[in-house]
């Protein structure tokens, strides 16, 4: 599992590259605060590697808590910056900080 942060000149933006290797999988997306929790709008491509892999332009200035859904399952990202509790999922969520 990796994030990648590129912050751009020109706009408060970040551009985020979330990758998980989930070889075996067949569907992964990533979720967070950031979508409103909707795997529609963040499923992530498969590479020839078995690396699910997506890039989302995400405002700097914040956080976000997020996870990844492997075929339905919920999983946090060792790489991420912090986790906070989340009383309504009953388990901690990935941290990231822009």
């Amino acid at each position: 599992m990796a994030i990648k942060k590129q912050y751009l000149k020109s706009k408060p933006v970040c551009k985020v590259t979330f990758s998980i290797d989930a070889e075996d999988a067949k569907k992964v997306s990533v979720v967070g605060s950031f979508n409103d929790w909707n795997a529609k709008k963040s499923a992530l491509k498969k590479l020839k590697s078995g690396t699910f892999k997506g890039t989302f332009d995400l405002e700097t200035g914040n956080s976000y808590e997020f996870k990844y859904i492997v075929d339905g399952v919920y999983v946090n990202d060792e790489a991420a910056d912090a986790y906070a509790w989340n009383d309504f999922a009953g388990a901690e969520n990935g941290v990231i900080n822009l």
